[in-house]
């Protein structure tokens, strides 16, 4: 896993509470954030409204890539949604750790192509399932998403309102 090159690469373990803003929206990411106990989100306001992009969860490293290789403003925040523990890697100490440890390229291109592969399932799913669908997915796939993080941030990242949520668990139940 991804994670392991954090025995070989400077990092700062740090511990956050819930709503913890990591990077804000309009900022430039400059840090790699690697989960090892609670849940990140990502998301972004539309309109006034809170939309969850994504969930992580321990295990994962979650950053801004886009802005971190491009030196731009991130398109959106990242925040804690639990009390949280995360290993903060510099980004330009990780690209020149990466540099120099040619035997991780493979790993990263595997987790390159697993992040894609997350975000062309949720951009289908968005498009052809009903919102009681995709929940019935989560609870499948990610049930401890839906065990530990709370509903309104679920309802957010299915593109549904928290009344909508309630009514499909009543449905499922």
């Amino acid at each position: 896993m991804i994670t392991n090159i954090l025995q070989d690469i400077p990092h700062k373990i740090v511990q956050l509470p819930a709503k913890a803003i990591l990077l804000d929206a309009g900022n430039i990411a400059t840090d790699i954030f690697f989960v090892k106990t609670g849940c990140l989100r990502s998301w972004f306001n539309a309109d006034g409204k809170d939309v969850t992009l994504q969930f992580f969860m321990p295990g994962q490293p979650v950053a801004s890539f886009e802005s971190l290789v491009n030196s731009a403003p991130s398109e959106y925040s990242i925040e804690t949604i639990l009390p949280t523990e995360v290993a903060i890697v510099n980004g330009l100490e990780f690209k020149s750790w990466v540099e120099s440890h040619p035997e991780y390229h493979l790993q990263g291109i595997y987790f390159a192509m697993e992040r894609l592969s997350s975000y062309q399932k949720l951009f289908l799913s968005r498009i052809k399932d009903t919102p009681q669908q995709r929940y019935e997915a989560l609870l499948k796939e990610q049930p401890d998403i839906v065990a530990q993080i709370p509903q309104h941030y679920i309802a957010s990242y299915l593109g549904i309102t928290p009344v909508s949520l309630s009514r499909i668990r009543s449905r499922i139940s």
